[in-house]
């Protein structure tokens, strides 16, 4: 249980797990375009490039894994969630695809050239842990590229919670990260250099997400993330009044071609084995 902010040991790798069981097929088809816009970024900054024995860890549905792929790449993805391997197996057939939990991988040392992780460190117990784990499995002189959704500049997600507030809808505490670090390129910066990488780097990332109001709402609306554990947990009628809110608030910031023009911010890092 959480007390006063405070998470057990494994308390927030459980919740984590029992969050995204099931999920990897509506993430496919809502949240992932919003995630995966950072992929092309990230695979260049960790110099994925022909014959390069590549690491995607958390892949989801196989983006990442994708991109590297169509450079030429020799690509193994893993991901903790089943479904996730299963979906990047299917979508991905040219890389290798593992389960897989992070802080531990199956994988000898020095295995990789590159390593990348798309929003994946902040979803591990022990950041730390996990990205010395991705620097045990790359070889001197490789490269790890990482993202973190941005402490600001992202105002998506902020459609849902406006909407639960006009609706009066209280938030359960959920398990927070017992170690966390600064959502900053310094402080992602930082946190490789605690585990172990040399000479990191980090920048902002910022872009546009276009999507439909409906299509976004799919997102929550089956029970992908904190948002979505609550608005699935509601009542019928409560859950329906939601989304009242949210259609009204949605829509009165599309545009003329009927979309959502959401800003989207995140931090890119990468380092040096």
């Amino acid at each position: 249980m959480t007390i006063e902010g405070e998470t057990m040991a494994g308390e927030f790798d459980a919740h984590e797990r029992r969050m995204w069981a099931g999920k990897a097929v509506p993430y496919g088809r809502t949240f992932a375009a919003l995630c995966g816009a950072a992929v092309p970024e990230l695979v260049a900054a960790a110099g994925v490039g022909a014959g390069t024995a590549v690491l995607d860890v958390g892949t989801g549905p196989g983006t990442a894994a994708a991109a590297a792929v169509r450079l030429g790449a020799r690509v193994t993805a893993v991901d903790a969630e089943p479904g996730m391997v299963e979906l990047a197996a299917e979508n991905v057939p040219g890389a290798d695809v593992r389960h897989a939990v992070l802080p531990e991988l199956p994988f000898a040392d020095a295995s990789f050239d590159a390593v990348v992780a798309n929003f994946v460190i902040n979803h591990v117990e022990d950041p730390a842990a996990a990205l010395a784990e991705l620097r045990r499995v790359t070889r001197p002189g490789g490269r790890v590229a990482v993202t973190v959704w941005a402490a600001s500049g992202n105002t998506a997600l902020g459609l849902f919670t406006e909407a639960l507030d006009a609706a009066e809808v209280g938030r359960p505490v959920f398990p927070a990260l017992p170690v966390d670090f600064e959502r900053t390129p310094e402080g992602l910066a930082g946190l490789l250099a605690g585990a172990g990488w040399q000479d990191p780097e980090g920048r902002q990332l910022a872009w546009t997400h276009r999507v439909s109001p409906e299509e976004f709402w799919q997102g929550p609306a089956s029970g992908i993330a904190n948002l979505g554990l609550v608005i699935t947990g509601l009542p019928p009628a409560t859950a329906a009044l939601v989304k009242e809110h949210y259609d009204r608030i949605a829509g009165g910031r599309t545009g003329a071609d009927g979309l959502l023009a959401l800003p989207a911010a995140a931090v890119l890092a990468v380092a040096r084995r």
